[in-house]
Protein backbone atom coordinates (compact mmCIF):
# COMPACT_ATOMS: atom_id res chain seq x y z
CA UNK A 1 0.00 0.00 0.00
CA UNK A 2 1.42 3.37 -1.03
CA UNK A 3 1.11 6.64 0.84
CA UNK A 4 -2.42 7.15 2.15
CA UNK A 5 -4.58 9.70 0.35
CA UNK A 6 -7.05 11.28 2.78
CA UNK A 7 -8.75 13.56 0.21
CA UNK A 8 -12.14 11.83 0.17
CA UNK A 9 -12.69 9.56 3.15
CA UNK A 10 -15.89 7.49 3.14
CA UNK A 11 -17.36 6.50 6.50
CA UNK A 12 -20.11 3.92 6.06
CA UNK A 13 -23.54 3.89 7.67
CA UNK A 14 -25.60 0.71 7.54
CA UNK A 15 -28.74 2.12 9.14
CA UNK A 16 -31.95 1.96 7.06
CA UNK A 17 -32.36 5.74 7.30
CA UNK A 18 -29.12 6.25 5.35
CA UNK A 19 -28.40 3.03 3.44
CA UNK A 20 -31.99 2.08 2.77
CA UNK A 21 -32.44 -1.44 1.41
CA UNK A 22 -29.29 -1.36 -0.72
CA UNK A 23 -26.26 -3.60 -0.31
CA UNK A 24 -23.46 -1.81 1.55
CA UNK A 25 -20.69 -3.55 -0.37
CA UNK A 26 -22.21 -2.47 -3.70
CA UNK A 27 -22.54 1.11 -2.49
CA UNK A 28 -18.91 1.17 -1.33
CA UNK A 29 -17.67 -0.25 -4.63
CA UNK A 30 -19.60 2.37 -6.56
CA UNK A 31 -18.06 5.05 -4.33
CA UNK A 32 -14.59 3.64 -4.97
CA UNK A 33 -15.26 3.80 -8.70
CA UNK A 34 -16.14 7.45 -8.19
CA UNK A 35 -12.82 8.20 -6.52
CA UNK A 36 -13.11 7.61 -2.76
CA UNK A 37 -9.56 7.42 -1.40
CA UNK A 38 -10.11 5.84 2.04
CA UNK A 39 -12.92 3.77 3.58
CA UNK A 40 -13.96 3.28 7.19
CA UNK A 41 -16.45 0.56 8.03
CA UNK A 42 -18.61 1.88 10.85
CA UNK A 43 -21.34 -0.30 12.38
CA UNK A 44 -22.18 0.12 16.06
CA UNK A 45 -25.05 -2.38 16.26
CA UNK A 46 -24.29 -5.63 14.39
CA UNK A 47 -22.82 -8.65 16.18
CA UNK A 48 -19.18 -9.60 15.77
CA UNK A 49 -19.83 -12.38 13.28
CA UNK A 50 -21.68 -10.11 10.88
CA UNK A 51 -19.10 -7.36 11.33
CA UNK A 52 -16.26 -9.69 10.36
CA UNK A 53 -18.21 -11.11 7.42
CA UNK A 54 -19.09 -7.68 6.02
CA UNK A 55 -15.60 -6.31 6.67
CA UNK A 56 -14.04 -9.16 4.68
CA UNK A 57 -16.29 -8.41 1.72
CA UNK A 58 -15.44 -4.73 1.95
CA UNK A 59 -11.72 -5.46 2.20
CA UNK A 60 -11.81 -7.55 -0.93
CA UNK A 61 -13.32 -4.57 -2.75
CA UNK A 62 -11.03 -1.90 -1.30
CA UNK A 63 -7.91 -3.93 -2.12
CA UNK A 64 -9.11 -4.14 -5.70
CA UNK A 65 -8.89 -0.33 -5.82
CA UNK A 66 -5.72 -0.14 -3.70
CA UNK A 67 -7.60 1.87 -1.05
CA UNK A 68 -7.13 1.24 2.70
CA UNK A 69 -9.99 -0.11 4.78
CA UNK A 70 -10.26 0.93 8.42
CA UNK A 71 -12.63 -0.44 11.03
CA UNK A 72 -14.37 1.86 13.46
CA UNK A 73 -13.51 1.07 17.08
CA UNK A 74 -13.20 -2.73 16.76
CA UNK A 75 -9.54 -3.72 16.80
CA UNK A 76 -10.58 -7.39 17.03
CA UNK A 77 -12.48 -7.14 13.75
CA UNK A 78 -9.55 -5.41 12.07
CA UNK A 79 -7.23 -8.21 13.22
CA UNK A 80 -9.64 -10.90 12.05
CA UNK A 81 -9.97 -9.31 8.63
CA UNK A 82 -6.34 -8.25 8.24
CA UNK A 83 -7.30 -4.77 7.00
CA UNK A 84 -5.11 -1.69 7.13
CA UNK A 85 -6.16 -0.18 10.44
CA UNK A 86 -8.77 1.28 12.76
CA UNK A 87 -10.40 4.52 13.76
CA UNK A 88 -10.97 5.05 17.46
CA UNK A 89 -12.96 7.62 19.41
CA UNK A 90 -12.18 9.29 22.70
CA UNK A 91 -14.28 6.70 24.53
CA UNK A 92 -12.92 3.65 22.69
CA UNK A 93 -9.76 1.58 23.22
CA UNK A 94 -6.78 3.86 23.87
CA UNK A 95 -4.35 4.48 21.04
CA UNK A 96 -1.27 2.90 22.64
CA UNK A 97 -3.14 -0.36 23.27
CA UNK A 98 -4.44 -0.39 19.70
CA UNK A 99 -0.91 0.17 18.39
CA UNK A 100 0.46 -2.74 20.40
CA UNK A 101 -2.22 -5.05 19.02
CA UNK A 102 -2.11 -3.89 15.39
CA UNK A 103 1.60 -3.11 14.97
CA UNK A 104 3.61 -0.14 13.82
CA UNK A 105 2.45 -0.29 10.19
CA UNK A 106 -1.28 -0.09 10.92
CA UNK A 107 -3.17 3.10 10.15
CA UNK A 108 -4.72 4.40 13.35
CA UNK A 109 -6.93 7.46 13.41
CA UNK A 110 -8.41 9.24 16.40
CA UNK A 111 -11.49 11.43 16.76
CA UNK A 112 -10.70 14.82 18.34
CA UNK A 113 -12.84 17.84 19.11
CA UNK A 114 -10.40 20.01 21.06
CA UNK A 115 -6.79 21.15 20.89
CA UNK A 116 -5.96 19.16 24.03
CA UNK A 117 -7.29 15.92 22.53
CA UNK A 118 -5.50 16.61 19.25
CA UNK A 119 -2.11 17.28 20.87
CA UNK A 120 -2.45 14.14 23.02
CA UNK A 121 -3.31 11.99 20.00
CA UNK A 122 -0.32 13.34 18.06
CA UNK A 123 2.02 12.65 20.98
CA UNK A 124 0.61 9.14 21.29
CA UNK A 125 1.38 8.34 17.66
CA UNK A 126 -1.85 8.77 15.72
CA UNK A 127 -1.47 8.58 11.94
CA UNK A 128 -4.36 10.91 11.36
CA UNK A 129 -7.04 12.84 13.22
CA UNK A 130 -10.75 12.97 12.49
CA UNK A 131 -11.49 16.57 13.50
CA UNK A 132 -15.06 17.46 14.35
CA UNK A 133 -17.89 17.58 14.58
CA UNK A 134 -17.95 20.22 11.84
CA UNK A 135 -21.73 20.59 11.56
CA UNK A 136 -24.68 19.04 13.33
CA UNK A 137 -25.38 15.52 12.06
CA UNK A 138 -27.74 12.68 12.74
CA UNK A 139 -25.16 9.93 12.20
CA UNK A 140 -23.65 10.40 15.67
CA UNK A 141 -25.56 10.58 18.93
CA UNK A 142 -22.59 11.12 21.24
CA UNK A 143 -21.26 14.29 19.64
CA UNK A 144 -19.52 16.45 22.25
CA UNK A 145 -19.25 19.69 20.41
CA UNK A 146 -20.03 21.28 17.09
CA UNK A 147 -16.71 23.02 16.51
CA UNK A 148 -17.20 24.48 13.01
CA UNK A 149 -14.42 25.89 10.86
CA UNK A 150 -13.16 28.18 13.64
CA UNK A 151 -12.70 25.29 16.08
CA UNK A 152 -11.06 23.20 13.39
CA UNK A 153 -8.61 25.98 12.55
CA UNK A 154 -7.76 26.31 16.24
CA UNK A 155 -6.95 22.59 16.43
CA UNK A 156 -4.83 22.70 13.28
CA UNK A 157 -2.86 25.63 14.66
CA UNK A 158 -2.32 23.81 17.95
CA UNK A 159 -0.77 20.74 16.27
CA UNK A 160 1.23 22.58 13.61
CA UNK A 161 4.50 21.48 15.23
CA UNK A 162 3.73 18.39 17.30
CA UNK A 163 1.54 17.00 14.53
CA UNK A 164 3.29 18.24 11.42
CA UNK A 165 3.40 14.68 10.04
CA UNK A 166 -0.08 13.76 11.28
CA UNK A 167 -2.79 13.94 8.66
CA UNK A 168 -6.19 15.51 9.36
CA UNK A 169 -9.71 15.19 7.98
CA UNK A 170 -12.84 17.07 8.93
CA UNK A 171 -16.01 15.13 9.68
CA UNK A 172 -19.62 15.93 10.46
CA UNK A 173 -22.40 17.07 8.14
CA UNK A 174 -20.10 17.73 5.18
CA UNK A 175 -21.69 17.60 1.73
CA UNK A 176 -21.32 19.14 -1.71
CA UNK A 177 -22.62 22.53 -0.54
CA UNK A 178 -20.21 22.82 2.40
CA UNK A 179 -17.08 20.87 1.41
CA UNK A 180 -15.08 23.62 -0.26
CA UNK A 181 -15.83 26.15 2.45
CA UNK A 182 -14.74 23.66 5.11
CA UNK A 183 -11.37 23.13 3.42
CA UNK A 184 -10.86 26.84 2.72
CA UNK A 185 -11.99 28.38 6.00
CA UNK A 186 -10.50 25.72 8.27
CA UNK A 187 -7.03 26.16 6.83
CA UNK A 188 -4.59 27.58 9.38
CA UNK A 189 -1.50 29.51 8.26
CA UNK A 190 0.75 26.64 9.35
CA UNK A 191 -1.42 23.58 8.69
CA UNK A 192 -4.37 22.65 6.49
CA UNK A 193 -6.81 19.78 6.34
CA UNK A 194 -5.76 16.83 4.18
CA UNK A 195 -9.30 15.90 3.28
CA UNK A 196 -12.88 15.45 4.37
CA UNK A 197 -14.78 12.50 5.75
CA UNK A 198 -18.31 12.07 4.44
CA UNK A 199 -21.15 9.72 5.30
CA UNK A 200 -24.63 10.37 3.96
CA UNK A 201 -23.41 12.57 1.10
CA UNK A 202 -22.26 9.32 -0.54
CA UNK A 203 -24.00 6.45 1.25
CA UNK A 204 -27.45 8.01 0.94
CA UNK A 205 -26.88 9.27 -2.60
CA UNK A 206 -28.99 7.85 -5.42
CA UNK A 207 -25.80 7.43 -7.45
CA UNK A 208 -22.84 6.90 -5.05
CA UNK A 209 -20.32 6.79 -7.89
CA UNK A 210 -21.45 10.14 -9.28
CA UNK A 211 -21.66 11.67 -5.81
CA UNK A 212 -18.11 10.57 -4.97
CA UNK A 213 -16.74 11.87 -8.28
CA UNK A 214 -18.40 15.26 -7.75
CA UNK A 215 -17.13 15.51 -4.17
CA UNK A 216 -13.58 14.62 -5.21
CA UNK A 217 -13.68 17.29 -7.89
CA UNK A 218 -14.75 19.82 -5.25
CA UNK A 219 -11.84 18.76 -3.01
CA UNK A 220 -9.39 19.42 -5.83
CA UNK A 221 -10.69 22.83 -6.92
CA UNK A 222 -10.78 26.16 -5.07
CA UNK A 223 -14.20 27.43 -3.97
CA UNK A 224 -15.82 29.87 -6.43
CA UNK A 225 -15.92 32.63 -3.80
CA UNK A 226 -12.13 32.45 -3.30
CA UNK A 227 -10.81 31.59 -6.75
CA UNK A 228 -10.06 35.15 -7.91
CA UNK A 229 -8.45 36.15 -4.61
CA UNK A 230 -6.26 33.02 -4.52
CA UNK A 231 -5.17 33.64 -8.11
CA UNK A 232 -4.06 37.19 -7.28
CA UNK A 233 -0.63 36.82 -5.74
CA UNK A 234 0.29 40.48 -6.20
CA UNK A 235 -1.84 42.16 -3.55
CA UNK A 236 -0.17 45.33 -2.31
CA UNK A 237 0.50 46.04 1.36
CA UNK A 238 1.52 49.63 0.68
CA UNK A 239 -0.94 52.23 1.94
CA UNK A 240 -0.05 54.60 -0.90
CA UNK A 241 -0.38 51.93 -3.58
CA UNK A 242 -3.76 50.80 -2.27
CA UNK A 243 -5.10 54.37 -2.22
CA UNK A 244 -3.82 54.84 -5.78
CA UNK A 245 -5.77 51.74 -6.85
CA UNK A 246 -9.06 52.94 -5.33
CA UNK A 247 -10.09 54.94 -8.45
CA UNK A 248 -9.80 51.82 -10.60
CA UNK A 249 -12.31 50.04 -8.39
CA UNK A 250 -14.74 52.96 -8.42
CA UNK A 251 -14.45 53.35 -12.21
CA UNK A 252 -15.16 49.66 -12.64
CA UNK A 253 -18.35 50.01 -10.63
CA UNK A 254 -19.42 52.88 -12.88
CA UNK A 255 -18.76 50.93 -16.06
CA UNK A 256 -20.32 47.62 -14.98
CA UNK A 257 -23.24 48.80 -12.82
CA UNK A 258 -23.14 45.67 -10.64
CA UNK A 259 -26.19 44.31 -8.85
CA UNK A 260 -26.40 44.90 -5.11
CA UNK A 261 -28.88 42.41 -3.69
CA UNK A 262 -29.91 43.69 -0.28
CA UNK A 263 -31.64 41.53 2.30
CA UNK A 264 -32.17 44.28 4.78
CA UNK A 265 -34.62 45.86 7.17
CA UNK A 266 -37.49 48.07 6.05
CA UNK A 267 -36.05 51.13 7.82
CA UNK A 268 -33.10 51.48 5.44
CA UNK A 269 -34.29 49.91 2.18
CA UNK A 270 -35.01 53.20 0.43
CA UNK A 271 -31.80 54.81 1.69
CA UNK A 272 -29.71 51.78 0.63
CA UNK A 273 -31.28 51.70 -2.82
CA UNK A 274 -30.54 55.39 -3.41
CA UNK A 275 -26.97 55.01 -2.19
CA UNK A 276 -26.39 52.02 -4.47
CA UNK A 277 -27.62 54.02 -7.46
CA UNK A 278 -25.51 57.04 -6.50
CA UNK A 279 -22.26 55.06 -6.45
CA UNK A 280 -23.02 53.34 -9.75
CA UNK A 281 -24.67 50.11 -8.65
CA UNK A 282 -28.01 48.52 -9.45
CA UNK A 283 -29.98 47.76 -6.27
CA UNK A 284 -32.64 45.17 -5.61
CA UNK A 285 -34.32 44.73 -2.24
CA UNK A 286 -35.29 41.05 -2.09
CA UNK A 287 -35.69 39.30 1.25
CA UNK A 288 -37.12 36.05 -0.12
CA UNK A 289 -34.35 33.45 -0.19
CA UNK A 290 -35.75 31.49 -3.12
CA UNK A 291 -34.99 34.41 -5.45
CA UNK A 292 -31.27 34.17 -4.74
CA UNK A 293 -30.77 31.15 -6.98
CA UNK A 294 -31.48 33.40 -9.98
CA UNK A 295 -30.13 36.68 -8.64
CA UNK A 296 -26.78 35.13 -7.70
CA UNK A 297 -26.12 34.36 -11.36
CA UNK A 298 -26.20 38.02 -12.40
CA UNK A 299 -22.64 38.89 -11.37
CA UNK A 300 -23.52 41.03 -8.38
CA UNK A 301 -23.11 40.78 -4.62
CA UNK A 302 -25.35 40.09 -1.62
CA UNK A 303 -25.77 42.09 1.58
CA UNK A 304 -27.24 40.27 4.56
CA UNK A 305 -28.25 42.93 7.05
CA UNK A 306 -29.48 41.41 10.30
CA UNK A 307 -31.61 44.39 11.22
CA UNK A 308 -34.78 42.35 11.66
CA UNK A 309 -34.37 38.82 13.03
CA UNK A 310 -37.14 36.25 12.62
CA UNK A 311 -37.00 32.44 12.14
CA UNK A 312 -38.33 32.83 8.60
CA UNK A 313 -35.85 35.61 7.89
CA UNK A 314 -32.94 33.45 9.04
CA UNK A 315 -33.99 30.65 6.71
CA UNK A 316 -34.13 33.12 3.82
CA UNK A 317 -30.69 34.50 4.70
CA UNK A 318 -29.21 31.01 4.76
CA UNK A 319 -30.72 30.07 1.40
CA UNK A 320 -29.41 33.23 -0.22
CA UNK A 321 -25.99 32.83 1.35
CA UNK A 322 -25.60 29.30 -0.02
CA UNK A 323 -26.76 30.38 -3.47
CA UNK A 324 -24.19 33.19 -3.69
CA UNK A 325 -21.41 30.96 -2.29
CA UNK A 326 -22.17 28.42 -5.01
CA UNK A 327 -21.90 31.05 -7.75
CA UNK A 328 -18.90 32.81 -6.23
CA UNK A 329 -20.84 36.02 -5.68
CA UNK A 330 -19.45 38.13 -2.80
CA UNK A 331 -21.49 38.38 0.39
CA UNK A 332 -21.36 41.16 3.00
CA UNK A 333 -22.61 40.37 6.50
CA UNK A 334 -23.83 43.20 8.71
CA UNK A 335 -24.66 41.70 12.14
CA UNK A 336 -26.82 44.65 13.22
CA UNK A 337 -27.28 44.67 16.99
CA UNK A 338 -25.69 41.23 17.18
CA UNK A 339 -24.96 41.53 20.88
CA UNK A 340 -28.28 43.07 21.93
CA UNK A 341 -30.31 39.92 22.64
CA UNK A 342 -29.89 36.17 23.00
CA UNK A 343 -31.91 35.73 19.80
CA UNK A 344 -29.51 37.92 17.83
CA UNK A 345 -26.43 36.24 19.28
CA UNK A 346 -27.83 32.86 18.24
CA UNK A 347 -28.64 34.23 14.79
CA UNK A 348 -25.03 35.34 14.32
CA UNK A 349 -23.83 31.80 15.11
CA UNK A 350 -26.39 30.29 12.75
CA UNK A 351 -25.33 32.51 9.86
CA UNK A 352 -21.61 31.98 10.41
CA UNK A 353 -22.22 28.22 10.22
CA UNK A 354 -24.45 28.50 7.15
CA UNK A 355 -21.92 29.83 4.66
CA UNK A 356 -18.96 32.03 3.81
CA UNK A 357 -18.97 35.80 4.16
CA UNK A 358 -16.43 37.72 2.08
CA UNK A 359 -16.74 40.78 4.32
CA UNK A 360 -18.07 41.14 7.85
CA UNK A 361 -18.85 44.77 8.68
CA UNK A 362 -20.03 46.12 12.00
CA UNK A 363 -19.39 48.41 14.91
CA UNK A 364 -17.18 47.36 17.80
CA UNK A 365 -19.94 45.66 19.76
CA UNK A 366 -21.10 43.72 16.71
CA UNK A 367 -17.61 42.62 15.73
CA UNK A 368 -16.90 41.49 19.28
CA UNK A 369 -20.10 39.46 19.21
CA UNK A 370 -19.09 37.77 15.96
CA UNK A 371 -15.69 37.00 17.44
CA UNK A 372 -17.35 35.40 20.46
CA UNK A 373 -16.63 38.00 23.12
CA UNK A 374 -19.41 38.47 25.66
CA UNK A 375 -20.99 41.82 24.80
CA UNK A 376 -24.25 43.45 25.82
CA UNK A 377 -25.27 46.02 23.23
CA UNK A 378 -27.92 48.65 23.78
CA UNK A 379 -29.93 48.18 20.61
CA UNK A 380 -27.82 48.62 17.49
CA UNK A 381 -25.37 51.02 19.15
CA UNK A 382 -21.90 49.79 19.98
CA UNK A 383 -21.72 51.71 23.25
CA UNK A 384 -18.69 53.42 24.69
CA UNK A 385 -15.46 51.64 23.83
CA UNK A 386 -12.98 50.60 26.50
CA UNK A 387 -10.51 49.14 23.99
CA UNK A 388 -7.24 50.70 22.92
CA UNK A 389 -6.48 51.32 19.26
CA UNK A 390 -4.15 48.32 19.20
CA UNK A 391 -6.77 46.10 20.82
CA UNK A 392 -9.32 47.11 18.20
CA UNK A 393 -6.89 46.46 15.36
CA UNK A 394 -5.95 43.10 16.88
CA UNK A 395 -9.61 42.09 17.19
CA UNK A 396 -10.27 42.90 13.54
CA UNK A 397 -7.13 41.11 12.36
CA UNK A 398 -7.80 38.01 14.46
CA UNK A 399 -11.39 37.70 13.28
CA UNK A 400 -10.25 38.09 9.67
CA UNK A 401 -7.68 35.32 10.22
CA UNK A 402 -10.27 33.05 11.82
CA UNK A 403 -12.89 33.55 9.12
CA UNK A 404 -10.34 33.92 6.30
CA UNK A 405 -12.09 37.00 4.97
CA UNK A 406 -12.13 40.79 5.31
CA UNK A 407 -13.40 42.46 8.46
CA UNK A 408 -14.41 46.12 8.68
CA UNK A 409 -15.03 47.62 12.11
CA UNK A 410 -16.54 51.10 12.06
CA UNK A 411 -16.11 53.79 14.68
CA UNK A 412 -14.46 57.16 15.17
CA UNK A 413 -11.52 55.37 13.59
CA UNK A 414 -12.36 52.44 11.33
CA UNK A 415 -10.25 49.28 11.16
CA UNK A 416 -10.05 46.98 8.17
CA UNK A 417 -8.09 43.74 7.79
CA UNK A 418 -7.81 40.58 5.72
CA UNK A 419 -5.69 38.92 8.39
CA UNK A 420 -2.41 39.85 6.71
CA UNK A 421 -2.91 43.55 6.05
CA UNK A 422 -4.54 45.78 8.65
CA UNK A 423 -5.31 49.48 8.28
CA UNK A 424 -6.82 52.29 10.34
CA UNK A 425 -9.05 54.75 8.45
CA UNK A 426 -9.78 58.11 10.09
CA UNK A 427 -12.20 59.61 7.58
CA UNK A 428 -15.92 60.25 8.04
CA UNK A 429 -18.02 62.76 9.96
CA UNK A 430 -19.96 62.71 13.20
CA UNK A 431 -23.23 63.35 11.32
CA UNK A 432 -23.04 59.74 10.06
CA UNK A 433 -23.79 58.72 13.61
CA UNK A 434 -26.87 60.95 13.71
CA UNK A 435 -28.78 59.33 10.85
CA UNK A 436 -30.53 55.98 10.64
CA UNK A 437 -28.88 53.32 8.54
CA UNK A 438 -25.50 54.95 7.97
CA UNK A 439 -23.69 51.72 8.76
CA UNK A 440 -26.17 49.64 6.77
CA UNK A 441 -25.65 51.57 3.55
CA UNK A 442 -21.88 51.27 3.92
CA UNK A 443 -22.43 47.53 3.50
CA UNK A 444 -24.32 48.26 0.28
CA UNK A 445 -21.45 50.36 -1.07
CA UNK A 446 -18.87 47.71 -0.17
CA UNK A 447 -20.99 45.09 -1.94
CA UNK A 448 -20.83 46.83 -5.33
CA UNK A 449 -17.07 47.29 -4.97
CA UNK A 450 -16.66 43.59 -4.18
CA UNK A 451 -18.77 42.59 -7.16
CA UNK A 452 -16.27 44.15 -9.59
CA UNK A 453 -13.02 43.56 -7.66
CA UNK A 454 -12.94 39.98 -6.37
CA UNK A 455 -9.17 39.65 -6.74
CA UNK A 456 -8.43 41.89 -3.74
CA UNK A 457 -11.38 42.06 -1.37
CA UNK A 458 -9.58 44.27 1.13
CA UNK A 459 -8.95 46.85 -1.60
CA UNK A 460 -12.60 46.64 -2.64
CA UNK A 461 -13.78 47.20 0.94
CA UNK A 462 -11.30 50.05 1.41
CA UNK A 463 -12.52 51.70 -1.80
CA UNK A 464 -16.10 51.54 -0.54
CA UNK A 465 -15.12 52.89 2.86
CA UNK A 466 -13.19 55.85 1.44
CA UNK A 467 -15.85 56.65 -1.16
CA UNK A 468 -18.48 56.78 1.57
CA UNK A 469 -16.59 58.61 4.28
CA UNK A 470 -14.94 61.24 2.11
CA UNK A 471 -18.34 61.92 0.55
CA UNK A 472 -19.68 62.42 4.09
CA UNK A 473 -16.92 64.92 4.83
CA UNK A 474 -17.64 66.86 1.64
CA UNK A 475 -21.39 66.81 2.29
CA UNK A 476 -20.97 68.08 5.85
CA UNK A 477 -19.22 71.22 4.58
CA UNK A 478 -21.98 72.24 2.20
CA UNK A 479 -23.81 75.46 2.98
CA UNK A 480 -27.18 73.76 2.60
CA UNK A 481 -26.43 71.19 5.31
CA UNK A 482 -27.82 72.39 8.64
CA UNK A 483 -28.02 69.04 10.45
CA UNK A 484 -28.95 65.35 10.03
CA UNK A 485 -32.10 66.07 8.01
CA UNK A 486 -30.30 68.00 5.29
CA UNK A 487 -27.19 65.85 5.53
CA UNK A 488 -28.79 62.72 4.04
CA UNK A 489 -29.68 64.13 0.61
CA UNK A 490 -26.34 65.96 0.51
CA UNK A 491 -24.55 62.69 1.25
CA UNK A 492 -26.31 60.95 -1.62
CA UNK A 493 -25.40 63.89 -3.90
CA UNK A 494 -21.73 63.73 -2.96
CA UNK A 495 -21.56 59.95 -3.37
CA UNK A 496 -22.80 60.50 -6.90
CA UNK A 497 -20.42 63.41 -7.48
CA UNK A 498 -17.37 61.44 -6.33
CA UNK A 499 -18.35 58.56 -8.62
CA UNK A 500 -18.71 60.94 -11.54
CA UNK A 501 -15.49 62.84 -10.81
CA UNK A 502 -13.50 59.63 -10.45
CA UNK A 503 -14.89 58.18 -13.68
CA UNK A 504 -13.79 61.36 -15.44
CA UNK A 505 -10.28 61.08 -14.04
CA UNK A 506 -10.52 63.62 -11.19
CA UNK A 507 -9.13 61.85 -8.10
CA UNK A 508 -8.00 64.86 -6.07
CA UNK A 509 -10.58 63.97 -3.41
CA UNK A 510 -8.37 61.02 -2.43
CA UNK A 511 -5.80 63.48 -1.13
CA UNK A 512 -7.96 63.69 1.98
CA UNK A 513 -7.84 59.92 2.56
CA UNK A 514 -6.53 59.18 6.06
CA UNK A 515 -5.30 55.59 5.95
CA UNK A 516 -2.50 54.18 8.07
CA UNK A 517 -1.07 50.68 8.19
CA UNK A 518 -1.29 49.12 11.65
CA UNK A 519 1.97 47.73 12.94
CA UNK A 520 1.81 44.88 15.45
CA UNK A 521 4.76 44.27 17.73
Amino acid sequence: MTKVDYSLYLVTDSTPAILGDRDLVEVVEAALEGGVTLVQYRDKVSDTGLLVSTARKLHAITRKYNVPLLINDRVDVALAVGCEGVHIGQDDLDLSAARKLLGKDAIIGVTVSSSEEAVAACNDGADYLGVGTMFATGTKTNTKDIIGTAGTKEILSAIAEVGKDVRTVSIGGINASTLQRVLYQSSAPSKSLDGVAVVSAIVAATDPKKAAAELLDLVKTPPPFAAASLANTAKSSSTLELIQQVPSVIKEVGSKTPLSHNMTNLVVQNFAANVALAVGGSPIMANYGEEAADLSKLGGALVINMGTVTPEGLLNYCKALKAYNLQGGPVVFDPVGGGATAVRKAAVKTLLAAGYFDVIKGNEGEIKTVFGTVVQQRGVDSGASTSTALEKATLVRDLAVRERNVVVMTGAVDYISDGERTFAVSNGHELLGRITGSGCVLGTIISVMLAVWKGDKLLAALAGLLHYEVAAEVASKRDDVKGPGTFVPALIDELYNLQKRTSEGDVKWLESAKVEAVKFS
